[in-house]
């Protein structure tokens, strides 16, 4: 299950809309509504929660995985140790954020979260990318 920086995850790409991410993956297993009324999917296998922006017609703009086989750049992120991932990468400007046990490490360029607890990535985070005019530039046309 491939990560693609900007793009999207495996063959779902951001801007998608939920018949679309049906077709290929089927009904989620769990279709839920956030306090900001986007829809958010859960598929239990693949372990990845899509979330639909109301306020963009519903286009799938965050993708968040714990896929143990998710690769970014070719590089197994799952259960990796965190820093040692992090400067393997070719981002180099990552902000940490500390919750408790657990770290977000952003890198804003590539909207991208690497989330780990004692140092070991658990889950990662894409986001679509917005461009200087404040826009979601959607890959999925």
């Amino acid at each position: 299950m491939k990560i693609y920086p900007k793009n999207g995850l495996d063959q779902l790409l951001f801007g998608m809309k939920q018949k679309d991410v049906i077709a290929l993956y089927g009904p989620p297993n769990k279709k839920i509504e956030d306090e900001d009324n986007n829809i958010i999917f859960l598929y239990n296998q693949t372990k990845i929660r899509l979330t639909f922006y109301e306020d963009e017609d519903f286009r799938l703009g965050y993708i968040i995985t714990s896929n143990p086989e998710a690769t970014l750049l070719d590089k197994k992120v799952i259960g990796k140790n965190a820093t040692k991932l992090k400067q393997e990468l070719p981002f180099k400007i990552w902000e940490q954020e500390d919750f408790d046990s657990t770290e977000n490490h952003f890198n804003d360029s590539n909207w991208i979260i690497l989330q780990s607890e004692f140092d070991v990535v658990i889950r990662i985070e894409i986001g679509a990318i917005i461009n200087d005019n404040d826009e979601f530039e959607w890959k999925f046309k």
